[in-house]
């Protein structure tokens, strides 16, 4: 991403060249040396005033350089500004799919509208910040970003606001991208949210646009998560420092370990990275942590959530296709259809980890025989499902092609769509909780009252999406616009949309955040499932887990 460091620069980093010149050299420091002055009046220095002499002249070459270079810089993002280039490139379906039928037309238009509700809010009173406070009408600054404002919900809303027609916004985007957005600040991030969110939306706004800022902006966020890579296995730690590239993990997470669901979601972004700067770097990266966890040992075959990036052992034995497990296995098939099905490795380890998960984790509730995925702790199972998991429709709706028996996981996919349809019916808003349970006589309900919020997670409507795409059965759409109802009746405020506490009480509680994600995947799923096939086809793109879109391999312009 970063242009390759000058040679002046390297030299007045190199501490040991800091007295080196190949101008002026003092053969022997016991004797004085006649230099001429200015006015060619000869005096005498001593070794040590020659060599301070010497530095200071360095050190002012070294300003004027940084000076130069910062003009350069500088004159590069005007150039890239004004040079705007949003018209099609050519990519396959990336504007239309406008509905045939009134009905459609109509829900997919206050899908629109909700998008444009949530991003005037945003404009209007967090430009810049990371995300809006709708409530109190300020910005959100979530830990997962550090402590500066990098513009968060701006780079995830790039796509959809592509796709949904609405230029000037997405102008408007566009500049702040090409003049605000940096990745200098001394602030600790996650490496994980950084990739999905912020990476995964540039790589989109690039493969829709061609246009030259996003890749730009692209490669410097990929140059600053490099040093994320550097522990003794290869595999990211949690987080990076943006200024000195230290890296650590999450105080919390098991024995000083790495997330399976963070550490085994950079593929995508990173490969796609790779691919259109002409850099190998950054799919090395990922393929050495797909080695990584090829070769390790799986116990049943399945794959703990914590692992440690010294040692490369697993930590605690907890499995879950919910939080710290979930898009390891969503990437794994995805890169496999994004490699054009090429890559036998993804593919071989996606059969192999569903093969255990379904031995393992795919459970039946009773009476009503609903398709549930429990996790698995330290031995036992947990007959929980989290919000989260609910995505696995979709993943095996995906991987159904390729597979052993292509029916049997298109409807293994609309048995737990079906099941997470029902967290949502059972509650008093419509809306599914974070987690839901099955225990005794209760099936897909949130019996805990800390697993009872939402945040605008959008899982569930991107399994109506997929299930959709592939079966285009109606009672997905119905679904999805069940919660489109929802949503607008207790998530909608002032400003823009906000998640609930309590999803069983139509006396909401808000918890006056809207989430990014709600603008990159939740209304982008549902402006999907309202339009015609055509829009982001499924032959032609892959979804990374933020919904960003990236060009299938052989399907995509050369760069």
């Amino acid at each position: 991403m970063a242009p390759k460091t000058p040679i002046v620069k390297q030299v007045a980093d190199n501490p040991q060249a800091s007295d080196k010149t190949e101008h002026l050299t003092v053969e022997n420091q016991d004797e004085a040396v006649k230099i001429p002055d200015e006015t060619t009046t000869k005096m005498t220095l001593n070794h040590k005033e020659l060599i301070d002499m010497i530095k200071k002249e360095k050190e002012k070459f070294i300003q004027g350089k940084k000076s130069q270079e910062h003009a350069e810089k500088q004159a590069k993002i005007e150039k890239l500004v004004n040079s705007s280039k949003v018209d099609d490139t050519g990519a396959k379906g990336i504007t239309g799919g406008e509905p045939s039928d009134e009905i459609t037309k109509q829900r997919r238009n206050f899908v629109k509208k909700m998008m444009e509700h949530a991003w005037s809010g945003y404009v209007n009173h967090a430009w810049g910040g990371n995300e809006l406070r709708p409530i109190s009408k300020t910005s959100h600054a979530a830990s997962i970003f550090g402590a500066s404002s990098m513009g968060a919900s701006i780079v995830d809303a790039l796509d959809t606001l592509y796709i949904m027609g609405m230029k000037e916004e997405f102008e408007r985007a566009r500049k702040w991208v090409a003049t605000s957005l940096n990745f200098n600040h001394a602030s600790d991030v996650s490496v994980f949210e950084t990739v999905i969110r912020f990476l995964g939306g540039l790589l989109s706004a690039y493969a829709f646009s061609g246009d030259e800022v996003f890749k730009v902006k692209a490669k410097e966020v990929g140059d600053k998560l490099l040093p994320a890579f550097n522990s003794p296995t290869g595999i990211p730690w949690a987080m990076v420092n943006f200024a000195s590239g230290s890296g650590h993990n999450w105080g919390w997470a098991s024995g000083g370990c790495s997330i399976l669901a963070e550490f085994g979601t950079l593929h995508l972004e990173f490969v796609y990275l790779s691919k259109i700067t002409g850099d190998p770097i950054y799919a090395k990266k990922v393929y050495r942590v797909r080695e990584v966890l090829d070769q390790i040992d799986k116990p049943n075959g399945l794959y703990p959530n914590y692992l440690n990036p010294r040692s490369g052992v697993w930590g605690s034995q907890h499995v879950s296709l919910g939080a710290l497990g979930d898009s390891f296995y969503e990437y794994l098939i995805k890169s496999w259809v994004m490699s054009g099905q090429t890559d036998n490795v993804a593919r071989r380890m996606y059969d192999k980890a569903v093969e255990a998960i379904e031995r393992m984790l795919i459970k039946h509730s009773s009476p009503s025989n609903l398709t549930y995925i429990a996790e698995y702790k330290f031995g036992r199972l947990e007959h929980k499902m989290d919000h989260l998991a609910c995505f696995t429709a979709g993943m095996f709706a995906l991987g159904a092609k390729g597979s052993r028996n292509e029916k049997h996981f298109l409807n293994l996919g609309g048995a737990i769509a079906n099941t997470c349809h029902e967290s949502y019916r059972k509650t008093a808003t419509g809306i599914g909780p974070e987690a839901f349970r099955f225990e005794g006589p209760h099936e897909a309900v949130g019996l805990r009252s800390n697993e009872r919020y939402y945040i605008l997670r959008p899982e569930v409507i991107e399994a109506y999406f997929y299930m959709w795409r592939f079966t285009h059965e109606q009672k997905y759409r119905e679904w999805a616009w069940e919660a489109v109802q929802s949503i607008e009746k207790y998530c909608r405020v002032g400003v823009g949309y906000c998640g609930i506490r309590d999803v069983a009480s139509t006396a909401v509680s808000h918890d006056d955040v809207q989430q990014s994600f709600f603008l990159a995947e939740t209304l982008k799923y549902l402006y999907l499932i309202f339009s015609e096939d055509s829009l982001l086809p499924l032959d032609h793109w892959v979804f990374n887990t933020e919904a960003h879109p990236m060009p299938i391999i052989g399907k995509m312009q050369s760069s």
